[in-house]
Parts: structure tokens; C-alpha cells; sequence
């Protein structure tokens, strides 16, 4: 009976652990920068004692393990990037929230109240990071885009000495292309609504981010080919540290 008690235990553990990816440290100024993959365009960074969360999504189980969050990044409209009952779900007890002005209008009053909003441009200051909002959008610019330049944000961060960027759902924009000295990189590619992966590759060899995780790769026809995107990237440049990792392992 004690052996299967132990067993039954042990099996509960592994599953418990088995639900969230590994995270990965970065080495700052202030300590290690934890990165957590969590779901599609969802991901956890820990730094110094806070939580940063960027498009919460599909129901707190998504943040089995994961600390309540400090600051809430969020990129666009769409019901992959703002989950208003995802939000609601999460304890925001003493959450900053950033978004651009159309997320802000589709807030309830409450979550209004905890949120600033930011434009393309513009740079503001929160828990000791520098959080600029740039450009997502698609191309080449149509009225009709499902991504319309100035409505959704990307979000390069600064903290203890290092630059994290944040795609949000976007092509390979000049903006993207011509950012500098980015230590990590979150790169989104999923057709028809984002780019594809010979794109995206193109795009990172372009600003040379010393790490990249290829992000937001569900698309209409299934997930696209990081490895592909790996192996493009390294064959350009051998000192781009392609990280893969399972975005698509919760269920």
C-alpha cells in the first residue's frame, strides 16, 4: 500500500511539472532574467522579485506554477493576445497592465483602471523597466489587414542591463528589422495572418538578436516549421542562438 502511495504521489509530481516548459535564465545586472514559455504568444519573464506576463491566454491553467503577475504586457485585440476572461481569471490584485488605446477601449471599467496605455513611440518607466511600444503590423499596409500599422504594439523592455523584444503579430516591418542590440527576441510566424518562416528568418538575420525564440506558430494550416526557421537562421548566422521550445504542450 505504501508503494503505491509513493508512486501515486510521484506520478502527480511529474505531471504537475510536465504541464509548464523548463524556463531559461539570462544573466543581468540585477540577477537572472527567468523566461517562461507558456502558450502561443503567452510568456512569463521573472526579474528582479517581479512577474511580467506578456497576452495572458486561454484560462489561468495557462499559469499553473507561475506567480501572480506585476506588470501584464498586452499587444493587440484579438482573443489570442486580449482574453479578457483570462484576465479575469488571473489575481491582477497588483498588476500594471499596458496597452495600446484599442485593447484600453474593449476593457471593462475595471481593468481600465489599471492599465496605461501606450502608442508606437512611445517609452514609459515601470518596476524598473523601460517598456517602449514599436510597431506590429502586416504587409504589404492595407485598410483591410487583419494587423493595421498603429493599432497593436510590439514591446522592446530594458532591464538590468539587457533588451528583450517582443513581436506582437506583425511582418517583417522595417521597424523590426532595423532594431539594435536586442539580447532576446520573441518572433512570431504563423500564415495567413503573420509571416511566414522564410520571412521571419530573414527579418532576425536582419537586427541579429543574440537569442531568439520562435513564437505565435499556430497557424490555418497547423503549426509552422521551427525547425526550418532554426536551420535558415544558423546557415546566415552561426551566433544566433535559436531556442525551441514547445508553446503548444498545455492542454
Amino acid at each position: 500500500m505504501k508503494l503505491k502511495i509513493t508512486f501515486l504521489l510521484m506520478l502527480i509530481c511529474s505531471v504537475s511539472f510536465a504541464q509548464i516548459p523548463a524556463a531559461d535564465e539570462v544573466k543581468t545586472s540585477k540577477g537572472p532574467l527567468k523566461i517562461q514559455p507558456l502558450n502561443h504568444a503567452t510568456l512569463a519573464l521573472t526579474w528582479n522579485g517581479k512577474t511580467i506576463c506578456a497576452d495572458p491566454y486561454e484560462g489561468a491553467k495557462t499559469f499553473d506554477g507561475i506567480a501572480a503577475p506585476d506588470l501584464i504586457l498586452i499587444t493587440d485585440i484579438h482573443g489570442d493576445h486580449f482574453d479578457p476572461a483570462t484576465l479575469d481569471a488571473l489575481d491582477l490584485s497588483h498588476s500594471i497592465v499596458v496597452a495600446p488605446q484599442a485593447v484600453a477601449d474593449k476593457m471593462s471599467e475595471k481593468l481600465k483602471a489599471k492599465t496605461v496605455v501606450v502608442g508606437n513611440g512611445q517609452t514609459i518607466s515601470k518596476l524598473d523597466i523601460s517598456i517602449t511600444a514599436i510597431p506590429m503590423y502586416n504587409l504589404p499596409e492595407s485598410a483591410d489587414a487583419k494587423h493595421t500599422k498603429g493599432r497593436g504594439n510590439g514591446y522592446v523592455l530594458k532591464m538590468g542591463g539587457k533588451t528583450v523584444y517582443i513581436s506582437g503579430d506583425t511582418d517583417g516591418i522595417p521597424e523590426m528589422r532595423g532594431l539594435k542590440n536586442i539580447d532576446v527576441a520573441f518572433v512570431c510566424m504563423n500564415l495567413p495572418y503573420t509571416m511566414d518562416v522564410p520571412e521571419a528568418a530573414s527579418a532576425v538575420l536582419d537586427f541579429k538578436p543574440k537569442i531568439v525564440y520562435p513564437y505565435h506558430y499556430r497557424g490555418a494550416n497547423g503549426l509552422s516549421d521551427t525547425e526550418a526557421f532554426k536551420k535558415t537562421v544558423n546557415d546566415g548566422n552561426k551566433s544566433i542562438d535559436v531556442r525551441l521550445r514547445n508553446w503548444y504542450s498545455k492542454k
